[in-house]
């Protein structure tokens, strides 16, 4: 069984209860679709579970099929920048009817990260190493595709539909 590595991290982008019983881990790309639908389930686990899971997300651009991946990936972190991580992760998941870099613009704008802020660190790639350091985790951690959870620190090897993660994690609890 694969096992979160490295475990997490204050850098981490984490919600939920700091002391809850499960944490539940996602490495994902805002480009896939299957990373989408299961956006979905993932945001039912956190209200039926909450307060007794803390959800984490970790980037894993699969940048060879999703030439987009990394640049709405390096966006999430600009937010992130703002406080604003978690607004700009829904967001990208919720428009995926509209991805494209017109979509990444107008988030950021929304989100209080100005035009000319935005292209410079697309450009520049200043949250490059942060992507590759969660990228580099999925791999030792067993990561081969997206999305791929952990529950514990466990890789799950089961689907990421709402019944499989609940059953899941009420195993765990």
């Amino acid at each position: 069984m694969s096992v979160l590595h490295p475990p997490l991290e204050p850098i981490d982008h984490v919600r939920g209860a700091a002391n809850a019983a499960v944490t539940l881990v996602e490495y994902g790309d805002f480009e896939c679709p299957y990373c989408a639908a299961a956006h979905v389930q993932v945001k039912r686990i956190e209200e039926r579970f909450k307060p007794k899971l803390k959800f984490a997300f970790r980037h894993f651009p699969l940048t060879q099929v999703h030439p987009l991946a990394e640049p709405a990936a390096e966006t999430s972190e600009a937010a992130a920048v703002h406080g604003r991580f978690w607004e700009m992760h829904d967001a990208l998941y919720e428009n995926r009817e509209n991805f494209g870099p017109a979509l990444l613009l107008a988030l950021a704008e929304r989100l209080g990260v100005s035009e000319s802020e935005l292209n410079g660190a697309l450009a520049s790639k200043v949250y490059a190493p942060r992507i590759r350091r969660d990228f580099v985790s999925g791999v030792r951690s067993g990561v081969n595709g997206t999305p791929t959870f952990f529950i514990n620190g466990k890789r799950h090897d089961g689907g990421y539909s709402f019944e499989d993660l609940a059953a899941a994690i009420e195993a765990a609890l």
